[in-house]
């Protein structure tokens, strides 16, 4: 019998995209025999993964838990909408932000955590799914957000269930303490942000390149109307301003009231937003498409040219 060698398991691994554990048993059960444990690892249904690995995944569902003064939120993509309906997929997506609550938000550390209740890790679970369910799955990213007092409320736009969805946000609250009232203001910013899809907390935090950007379009825009440079001036200082309503989360009108300012709706509950996450589901992803007309003509011939 070979000897089962750390470098043995890792080149099964490489060859089948099996799990350590499932690789390791594999070898075992075969002697140490490579080729063997392969078609082991094929009939059990753990060797597929490999080839679905590289499909393109960009459906799935926005996982998201809490525990006090911290919350987590994750992205774990399928390949199609039909999986985010599976029992077993929405169960993992649970685990996996439970799990980031306390290894934090490095995909790799949440990869490598044990899942409870099991002997596997969650990449070693998800290579089962894989293998399951029959479709490319990915844990993309994932956001973890705390306070020393307050709250980190969470929101799900149309869940599917309590904490899973395609749209979700965290919202960090620091506070004296933490209240129902503080709780529910969380929520609301989170449909807040949900809806209006601010990208800066803070005039601060604004992307000093987009910032540039924006300035160079609106100078541009206001040359055009022929004023003299010091009216240009003060016409692109107030169009700035606007921006910063449309793209700061604290600058915006309260979508609640259409009145209030996110900042002075915060203040007056004796709290300071210190910090907020928006994912929606495949966003950036490029999705693969199709013309299944064409395909089914490459396929058949039809249309194809003769050979001269």
């Amino acid at each position: 019998m070979a000897e089962i060698t750390a470098a043995l398991v890792k080149d099964l691994r490489e060859k089948t995209g099996a799990g350590m554990m499932d690789c390791k048993k594999a070898l075992t059960e075969n002697g140490g025999d490579l080729e063997q444990a392969i078609d082991w690892l094929r009939t059990k249904g753990l060797a597929a993964a490999a080839k679905k690995s590289g499909r393109v995944a960009a459906e799935g569902l926005i996982g998201v838990a809490s525990a006090p003064q911290v919350a987590a939120m994750v992205e774990v993509n399928s390949e199609t909408d039909f999986v985010s309906r599976n029992e077993s997929f929405q169960q993992f997506v649970e685990t996996v932000a439970k799990i980031a609550l306390t290894v934090g938000e490095d995909v790799e550390a949440i990869k490598a955590a044990t899942v409870p209740g099991t002997d596997k890790t969650v990449a070693e679970t998800i290579t089962n799914l894989i293998a399951t369910i029959g479709e490319n799955m990915t844990i993309r990213r994932a956001r973890v957000l705390r306070v020393p007092s307050g709250v980190v409320a969470t929101y799900v736009h149309s869940a599917l269930r309590p904490g899973i969805g395609k749209i979700g946000v965290l919202a960090a609250i620091e506070a004296p303490s933490e209240s129902e009232a503080l709780e529910l203001l969380g929520r609301q910013i989170g449909m807040h942000v949900a809806a209006t899809r601010p990208s800066a907390l803070d005039v601060d935090a604004v992307d000093p390149a987009e910032l540039e950007r924006e300035r160079a379009v609106l100078v541009e825009q206001a040359r055009a109307s022929g004023k003299p440079d010091a009216i240009i001036e003060k016409m692109v200082d107030g169009r700035i301003r606007k921006y910063y309503e449309e793209v700061v989360l604290l600058e915006q009108v309260w979508v609640h009231d259409g009145e209030s300012r996110v900042k002075a709706v915060v203040q007056k509950a004796g709290g300071k937003l210190v910090g907020f996450d928006r994912f929606q589901l495949g966003e950036g992803i490029e999705k693969e498409t199709s013309d299944f007309a064409a395909e089914v003509a490459a396929v058949s011939g039809v249309g194809q040219k003769p050979a001269a």
